[in-house]
């Protein structure tokens, strides 16, 4: 976690999204996310974590997307919704992974937030606090400290674990939400951001190959 907060420094609190800002497309949206600050409440208060890396996921012609080809079902109904609603699912039964729509009503598209780092001391604290939480029920223990410090929230699972996103969190409406949104941060230049190739989605053919996984 120091390593992480020496990156950034403290963040101060800015002002929260507004709706316009997550009614555009999801390449546009990812790009401007990084460095934006997630903030969540939490069993421990705030938490607020920097946005740094993200995936687009383009909607109904992205192979790579849950809606490729208009696939509307309970679970992907939230991608269908206005910019700015939070979609959250479950991956290998075990998982959660916090996505954030964009664009505007039933244009299904959604950017991935694959890894945040602590935007203050405290919000770092709890993330830690919460993700050997998270270690202790599952292995009835306390264990991986030193894996928890390096790893603390790279990574969608332990994202959603370090900053305690849960199956209730999605379908939120984060622009009117109190306790769920996202705020400015700091000032990313373009030359700090780099592109490369989804994580995960093998299966999407040419889509696999997109570069739609943007990073600082």
């Amino acid at each position: 976690m120091k390593a992480q907060e020496k990156r950034f420094g403290a963040v101060p609190a800015g002002r929260r999204l507004p709706g316009e800002f997550f009614a555009r497309d999801g390449i546009t949206v990812a790009r401007e996310l990084l460095g934006k600050v997630l903030v969540h409440e939490t069993s421990l208060g705030t938490v607020r974590g920097v946005i740094t890396e993200v995936e687009s996921y383009m909607g109904v012609e992205d192979k790579g997307s849950h809606s490729y080809g208009g696939r509307r079902t309970a679970r992907t109904e939230p991608m269908y919704h206005q910019g700015g609603t939070s979609y959250v699912y479950l991956i290998y039964g075990m998982y959660q992974c916090m996505n954030i729509v964009t664009a505007v009503e039933n244009v299904p598209q959604a950017v991935l937030l694959r890894s945040v780092v602590p935007a203050d001391e405290e919000s770092g604290r709890r993330m830690e606090l919460l993700r050997m939480k998270e270690l202790e029920e599952k292995a009835g223990r306390r264990k991986g400290y030193s894996f928890v410090r390096t790893h603390l929230s790279d990574g969608p699972g332990r994202l959603c674990i370090a900053m305690e996103i849960k199956k209730e969190d999605n379908n939120i409406d984060m622009v009117e939400s109190p306790v769920f949104y996202v705020t400015e941060g700091l000032e990313i230049a373009p030359e700090w951001i780099h592109a490369g190739k989804r994580i995960g989605i093998d299966y999407a053919e040419e889509a696999a190959d997109y570069l739609w996984r943007f990073y600082l």
